[in-house]
């Protein structure tokens, strides 16, 4: 079984998957929001398509590891989520938040290395920030 990795932002919600030995993430796609219920409705119709087992959320946190207005809506969408694979069967399914602080910088610093135009960097830079999100949960689960 795979693990899924989500950035989820406003406008967007980049998503990764792991490989099935849990050592690499990869990036899968950049989900435009439409709505809370569509939203939850894709993510799980993704994670059942890929075998995903758990979801890793992002969790953006303020430098001094307090909680930022966007954290809290990746706490709602969570919680949202959460409640939709419960009432759908789905209990088994772990969501785990994950710091996130810098995942998107890092992203964008591997795009720039990429020699990626700004354009080009801003369709995938949630997709990318969803693969370091999941592969610093990958690399952390590795070391303990």
């Amino acid at each position: 079984m795979k693990y899924m990795g989500l950035d989820v932002g406003d406008k967007t919600i980049g998503i990764a998957l792991s490989d099935e030995l849990h050592l690499t993430a990869q990036g899968l796609e950049t989900l435009q929001r439409t709505n809370i219920k569509s939203d939850t409705d894709r993510i799980i119709k993704i994670m059942e398509e890929q075998g995903a087992e758990k979801i890793i959320i992002g969790v953006p946190k303020n430098l001094n590891g307090t909680d930022s207005i966007q954290t809290e809506k990746v706490y709602k969408f969570k919680e949202k989520l959460e409640n939709k694979l419960k009432s759908t069967g789905r209990k088994g399914i772990e969501l785990i938040s994950w710091d996130e602080r810098f995942s998107t910088v890092i992203a964008e610093n591997i795009l720039i290395q990429a020699d990626l135009t700004r354009k080009k960097r801003k369709k995938v830079v949630d997709k990318i920030a969803a693969v370091v999100i999941l592969q610093s949960y990958l690399d952390y689960i590795k070391n303990i």
